[in-house]
């Protein structure tokens, strides 16, 4: 059984997140076909796969994903076997906290199972990502309201050995401007960093805004990647 020294021997955690996570914090959500590994699909959809894809592994992929859904696959110029179809190919950067300030936001509230109706409408208006109806099950998600009504908010998702992603970072387009975003992140990274783990992030190559101010922050670059997106056989 593969555990999460395995990893570590592989590499950085973070060279491979989604495979650290289910080989170690998140391993009550994995689901595993050989060699891949993916999340539960209501909690997320990433997906863990060996560096290089063999005719099996492909199987194994399209058995843990089912017919005719889009799979995400670290790297490009991946020779997709008959049947499956290439969806888009995007780049990706990863940021790490190296000098983030971290420290409570007192406006702040935890969001949790009854929360999700409105954390699921958020996510629509402002698409900071993918956001499931379990996914708030993976960690710490914090939230702001105005008059009652969820307008921000910022969590935890994937779980390296020693790390935490911060996700669904997300303000709704009328209260931008405030620095909400910005302090749920300080909050969420100061959980993180309370447990004496370190906080990392994702950023579409594409989204320079969200880069520079992620930059002015005090997060670094570790490493920029690509991203396929491919459909499973039908």
């Amino acid at each position: 059984m593969s555990t999460q020294s395995d990893v570590q021997a592989d590499g950085h955690p973070l060279d491979d997140p989604v495979r650290s996570s289910l080989l170690g914090a998140h391993a009550r959500f994995a689901r595993t076909v050989g060699r891949s590994f993916r999340f539960d699909p209501e909690v997320a959809p990433f997906l863990g796969h060996p560096p290089v894809i063999e005719n099996e592994d492909w199987d194994d992929i399209a058995a843990l994903f089912g017919p005719g859904e889009i799979v995400s696959l670290r790297g490009i110029g991946h020779e997709l076997p008959a049947g499956w179809e290439l969806i888009d190919q995007f780049g990706l950067v990863q940021l790490v906290g190296t000098h983030l300030e971290t420290r409570p936001f007192p406006f702040a509230v935890h969001l949790g199972a009854a929360d999700v109706p409105e954390m699921m409408g958020l996510v629509e208006r402002t698409k900071p990502g993918p956001f499931l109806p379990r996914t708030f099950e993976l960690g710490t998600y914090l939230g702001v309201r105005e008059a009652g009504v969820l307008v921000a908010m910022a969590g935890e998702r994937m779980h390296p050995e020693g790390w935490t992603e911060i996700s669904a970072v997300c303000t709704d387009h009328a209260h931008r401007g405030k620095g909400l975003a910005t302090e749920l992140v300080r909050a969420v990274g100061h959980g993180i960093r309370e447990r004496g783990e370190k906080p990392f992030l994702h950023a579409s190559a594409s989204n320079e805004n969200a880069i520079r101010l992620y930059l002015s922050m005090g997060f670094e670059l570790r490493q920029r990647s690509r991203l396929t997106l491919a459909r499973t056989p039908v």
